[in-house]
């Protein structure tokens, strides 16, 4: 090989290209499809995956308005085509002339089946979803450390609330284990404590770079929080299994920042108009007090005390006496009222009867006042206003 002469890179790929376009003049592919594009030139480009592998795809202009269907992440197809390199990159690709839809690709019904299940189980209720503190102090924020998503979201807190302190854990976002690290992150959020929420966020991509935001442990790290959780995961027009369970959706992580936090011009501005109001308030206050001592200045009575206290002594002369006259009054109807009484609870007195020459007889104790209730040989008792004598009836 020494001996050979180098290839240059044109060579080599021209090579490449003209053995595998040989090899594979025509054949099938099925697949899922995924980063679909259609060009503003017309050409619609795609990457066609499976568990393990990807490549790419094109379909020229001139082709695609044979399609029956509209090209969407996640949809399963079958695709006719060959093999070529795309030799600017040196990357081998298919040339495809035909596709059609095997329906829903396995990521998308995966997706499905998951929105339909944690749905029946009430993930997704509103009633469950948690309103955001309106002053946060502490946000976690959990993302990829790489790429421009943490830089944009800094940059917003750094302009609408700066006083928020930031917690970040950093994370992966796609590929294998990336749920589970998310999933991690969350319980560690929820375990540092103190937080007033969190974000999990990531940019855009296609349905399988987002997929680790559609996993079953993500979902129910996001549910099992106590923290509320904000998830900014994509572009607007990207939905993921978190968006759903968590306490709000934001479109962008730059939308997230800014939907979690208050912007300090308009908490400026309220503090202001506060304060004009405030000092309106103590101002008018004020004045109305002012008015009210010039009121008082202007009064006889301020300029006259004495004349003010002599009228109101000679007022309390008068009830005085007045009071003295009722009392008097009143004390001469009440005697008065208790002679008369005296007199005729005397004159109702046993004592006063036996006076005039009455005298009252009892038998056996008791007073008898009827010739009937007496018989020969009884005793009785006779009380006089002197004294009392006992006798004994001989005869009726």
């Amino acid at each position: 090989m020494a001996d050979q002469a180098p290839l240059s890179v044109s060579a080599l790929t021209q090579r490449i290209k003209m053995s595998l376009e040989r090899t594979f003049p025509s054949l099938a592919i099925v697949g899922e499809l995924s980063n679909v594009k259609l060009h503003s030139s017309g050409h619609l480009y795609f990457t066609l995956k499976d568990e393990a592998s990807q490549i790419s795809g094109v379909m020229w202009r001139s082709r695609v308005p044979s399609l029956k269907f509209r090209p969407t992440d996640g949809q399963k197809v079958v695709v006719q085509g060959r093999i070529t390199v795309y030799e600017v990159r040196g990357t081998y690709q298919i040339d495809v002339s035909s596709m059609r839809t095997l329906g829903a690709g396995d990521l998308q019904q995966a997706f499905e089946e998951l929105k339909r299940k944690l749905m029946e189980e009430g993930l997704f209720d509103a009633e469950r979803k948690r309103p955001l503190p309106p002053y946060p102090e502490q946000i976690g924020i959990i993302t990829s450390p790489t790429g421009a998503v943490l830089h944009d979201m800094l940059h917003v807190f750094r302009r609408r609330y700066p006083v928020a302190s930031l917690v970040f854990r950093p994370t992966r976002v796609q590929g294998a284990g990336a749920a589970q690290d998310i999933a991690e992150a969350i319980a560690e959020m929820n375990r540092f404590g103190g937080l007033d929420l969190i974000i999990v966020a990531r940019g855009g991509g296609s349905l399988e770079d987002l997929w680790s935001f559609n996993e079953e442990i993500v979902a129910r790290a996001i549910a099992g929080s106590k923290i509320p959780i904000v998830s900014g995961v994509g572009h607007e027009v990207d939905v993921t299994i978190a968006d759903f369970v968590a306490d709000l959706r934001a479109p962008t992580p730059t939308a997230a920042a800014e939907l979690s936090v208050p912007d300090r011009r308009a908490l400026i501005e309220l503090l202001e108009n506060s304060r004009y109001t405030m000092a309106s308030a103590i101002e008018d206050r004020i004045a109305r007090h002012r008015r009210d001592i010039r009121q008082m200045l202007k009064s006889h009575a301020l300029h006259r005390p004495v004349d003010l206290l002599a009228r109101h002594s000679q007022h309390l002369d008068e009830l005085t006496r007045s009071m003295s006259t009722s009392l008097s009054h009143l004390f001469e109807l009440t005697a008065a009222r208790a002679r008369g009484t005296t007199e005729r609870l005397h004159a109702l007195d046993p004592r006063s009867v036996l006076k005039r020459g009455y005298a009252i007889v009892r038998k056996q104790g008791r007073i008898t006042g009827k010739r009937k209730e007496l018989a020969v040989r009884d005793a009785l008792e006779i009380e006089f206003a002197d004294g009392t004598v006992r006798s004994t009836i001989t005869d009726i």
